[in-house]
């Protein structure tokens, strides 16, 4: 009996074996780098998952959220960088965790400094430096604020100042190999040249840590950096493969769809997988926004993209699927279809729970909640 046998609703589907060959590469390739490898278990969340990377040695995780690194704290990781500016609202919550592990924080205010102050946190400090992707962060050569806050938090009692920290998000989208490379490389310059004021206004003993999927996974130079927070390359996705990050094989995850309707005059059919399972992210390609790509089921999981094919829109619980003629011809009502997630981080977070290609069910922090993969 086939594994789609058994399934009534959207599916988040992992691919074990292809998660554990893209781990088992950026291992790899971190350690030719030479640099710290402190992946970002947001794309995952799952401590089931983040046990296939201690298994590779991994000992030092980055995580989104301070209820993220409670659960994987609570899972016995030791070294843990919340990458995400500080909320001061949750001071005593990081006072707590903070209590219990090698915690590390973000702040590119002293109003954050301020409240981990009051509060009591014992934790590594590391400044945010806006590199390029003008998200967040002080922008690189921001040199008088970024000197006021660094000369603040190197003459803290409670907290260490551990170095600079940047996400080159502007790699995302940036049209070719050389021109991820070109901005990665870039990203770690300008933080090296904050670095640099940094010691000859005697601040020293300063680490560098950088992070985003295309960067890490296409670059091999790491030249000026101590670590790497990669995430996204343990599933990759739609987009990592529209920007040549990736190959479509390398996808881990997708998620089953059932047909719920065929419209051949125009083309579509409806699949019971909307914005809730798969996100609104989305991205354009030849004048269209690709809200997913779509493969046929194979064995237990599903194979290459088909070409032509892509989910053209999503509301709450429909997706709207664009199909060649000759492919729509074979599809009717109950079928099932498997999409690759736009981005994966969201998908996860939406659909809570993973299904592995043997049928076993892997849980996230969020699968507690009301979830999609079991029928009620």
């Amino acid at each position: 009996m086939s594994l789609f046998d058994t399934l009534e609703k959207p599916t988040l589907l992992l691919n074990e074996n292809q998660v554990r060959q893209n781990i088992a590469f950026m291992v790899e390739k971190a350690r030719q780098g030479g640099v710290r490898f402190r992946p970002h278990f947001k794309t995952h969340q799952s401590l089931e998952i983040g046990e296939w990377f201690r298994e590779k040695g991994v000992n030092a995780i980055t995580v989104s959220s301070v209820d993220m690194a409670q659960y994987f704290a609570e899972g016995g990781w030791q070294d843990i960088t919340i990458a995400f500016p500080f909320n001061l609202h949750q001071a005593r919550a990081a006072r707590e965790i903070s209590e219990r592990i090698r915690l590390g924080l973000l702040v590119e205010n002293t109003a954050a400094l301020e409240a981990l102050e009051a509060a009591g946190v014992k934790a590594g400090v590391w400044l945010k430096i806006d590199s390029g992707a003008h998200r967040t962060g002080l922008l690189w050569n921001q040199t008088d604020t970024i000197l006021a806050l660094a000369e603040r938090a190197a003459a803290s009692r409670s907290l260490r100042l551990r170095g600079l920290l940047t996400h080159a998000g502007n790699t995302y989208g940036a049209g070719t190999t050389e021109m991820v490379k070109g901005l990665f490389r870039e990203s770690v310059e300008h933080v090296n040249l904050v670095r640099d004021m940094l010691i000859k206004a005697g601040i020293s003993n300063l680490e560098i840590s950088v992070g985003d999927t295309p960067g890490c996974v296409l670059s091999s130079n790491f030249s000026g950096a101590d670590e790497i927070r990669p995430g996204n390359f343990i599933f990759f996705d739609a987009e990592q493969t529209a920007f040549s990050t990736c190959r479509s094989d390398q996808v881990a995850v997708a998620v089953a769809c059932p047909v719920v309707a065929c419209h051949p005059e125009r083309n579509e059919v409806v699949i019971y997988g909307g914005a809730i399972h798969l996100s609104k992210e989305h991205y354009p390609q030849e004048g269209r926004e690709i809200f997913g790509l779509v493969a046929f089921t194979k064995g237990n999981g599903w194979g290459a993209p088909l070409e032509g094919a892509y989910v053209r829109s999503v509301s709450q619980e429909h997706g709207v699927i664009h199909l060649p003629t000759d492919v729509i011809s074979k599809i009717k009502p109950g079928d099932w279809l498997c999409v690759l997630p736009v981005h994966s981080c969201l998908t996860v977070t939406a659909m809570r729970e993973y299904m592995t290609l043997d049928g076993r069910v892997i849980q996230t922090m969020n699968s507690c909640q009301p979830n999609n993969i079991r029928a009620n």
